[in-house]
């Protein structure tokens, strides 16, 4: 399930960046191709009015000079003496169906099909004397590309000078045409990194939600695990009690009763977790003192540390220590626990220190043992739920939830609990709020 989750994740972020990657691409090109288009065509227009300009001062004009402005401008000239071709045209198109020939009189035709006229002025003041010329673009029926045109008209008195000239863009379409290969290779490659990094990127995404999932099926199946054994002995208990004589009915209503506590503690437990995963846990801070809390726990699981023949102590600071605004059934539910694991898993004739310090406004509770200890393996996995060490399986007042609800009470305290090796061996829990 996950696995299409990932896959279409990625699809929908790399395929909305792509789409918005290639409009933008898009919208770029049109704008950088009618820019090139207009730039050309401005520079064509400058061409001609210079072109225009030496026209009207010179008196000949010879065929070296026509080409070369042919080959300067890579241009094609058609000139036409009161509607004579000069011979400059008739060398260069002995044949009148030739391609240049059809050329210069698809732009003539062009030429009369339009009402654009980009410049007209008259040079003197002399009315009878007029230069003018037009530029437009138009698209050749018998070659099928695109080409710009001008039409330059001189006159004076009764003479008539007729100039078609004809620039290929066949340069401009290839600029642009390579320019749209570099920009799709740049969006197939864009389109691939951005691909490779939606996968990576859902993949972090999805990786909490894949753990937390994985958390939820280990702990149905722990606490399915840590109530079948309960409810087994329950089970067999009561069977064995329909049959069994008096005397020994007591003795598994005592078993039933037993395993009926550890269920209502186990259900407690896995309720108070579920509490804090729905961000219903109920914490209500106050001013409390952690010397005298400490104090208290300590007086509480004395008398169970001296019925395993293990020393239990307490080192308090000499001055007063400031109120600490936490919940004190809360922070006394944690003291319980860490104390408990301490006890059930120190062995006999063992020490365990209780000590709380303050420094940088800041309390650390300590509880120190000199028991079996945690491996560093097991030290990343002791806050799980259910998780408990290979040598603590055999416990049965130990579910694997114990720490894992210290941590989140602490966690609603903004606070934080660690473990650490102690010297010569054992453990020391810290927590510091």
């Amino acid at each position: 399930m996950f696995k299409k989750v990932h896959i279409r994740l990625t699809l929908l972020c790399a395929g909305i960046t792509a789409v918005i990657m290639i409009v933008m691409s898009l919208c770029y090109l049109y704008v950088s191709e009618n820019g090139l288009y207009r730039n050309q065509f401005q520079s064509f227009q400058n061409d001609i009015n210079t072109i225009t300009t030496n026209l009207e001062q010179q008196s000949v004009i010879s065929m070296e000079w026509l080409s070369k402005m042919e080959a300067q401008g890579n241009y094609l000239f058609y000139v036409l003496d009161s509607g004579v071709p000069f011979l400059y045209n008739q060398l260069n198109n002995a044949d009148e169906k030739s391609t240049r020939n059809l050329l210069l009189e698809e732009c003539k035709n062009a030429y009369l099909n339009t009402d654009n006229v980009s410049s007209f002025e008259k040079t003197s003041s002399d009315s009878s004397y007029i230069s003018y010329h037009s530029e437009f673009e138009f698209v050749s029926a018998s070659t099928d590309a695109k080409y710009f045109g001008s039409v330059i008209n001189l006159g004076k008195y009764a003479s008539s000078l007729e100039i078609i000239i004809l620039s290929s863009l066949q340069s401009l379409e290839e600029q642009i045409l390579e320019q749209r290969f570099r920009f799709i290779l740049i969006d197939l490659a864009a389109a691939f990194l951005l691909t490779v990094f939606s996968w990576i990127f859902t993949g972090l995404l999805l990786r909490p939600i894949i753990e937390n999932q994985q958390k939820q099926t280990q702990f149905v199946a722990s606490a399915s695990h840590e109530l079948r054994t309960p409810l087994a002995v329950i089970l067999s208990a009561a069977e064995c009690c329909k049959t069994a004589p008096l005397e020994k009915q007591e003795g598994f209503l005592k078993t039933i009763s037993q395993e009926g506590l550890r269920m209502s503690a186990l259900v407690n437990d896995m309720l108070t977790l579920s509490g804090s995963d729905n961000q219903r846990f109920s914490v209500q801070p106050k001013a409390i003192e952690l010397d005298t809390l400490l104090m208290n726990s300590y007086e509480a699981f004395d008398p169970l540390a001296r019925d395993k023949s293990i020393s239990l102590s307490i080192s308090l600071p000499e001055k007063a220590l400031p109120t600490c605004s936490a919940d004190p059934e809360r922070i006394s539910q944690v003291v319980s626990i860490l104390l408990h694991n301490a006890i059930s898993y120190t062995p006999e004739h063992g020490k365990i220190e209780l000590s709380i310090a303050y420094k940088k406004e800041h309390f650390y509770l300590s509880i120190k043992d000199n028991g079996i200890g945690i491996s560093d393996e097991d030290k990343k996995k002791i806050f799980d739920r259910f998780y408990r060490v290979e040598k603590s399986r055999s416990t049965k007042d130990h579910f694997g939830l114990g720490l894992s609800i210290a941590h989140e009470i602490i966690k609603a305290h903004n606070g934080s609990i660690q473990v650490t090796d102690a010297e010569g061996g054992g453990s020391i829990f810290t927590v510091v709020l």
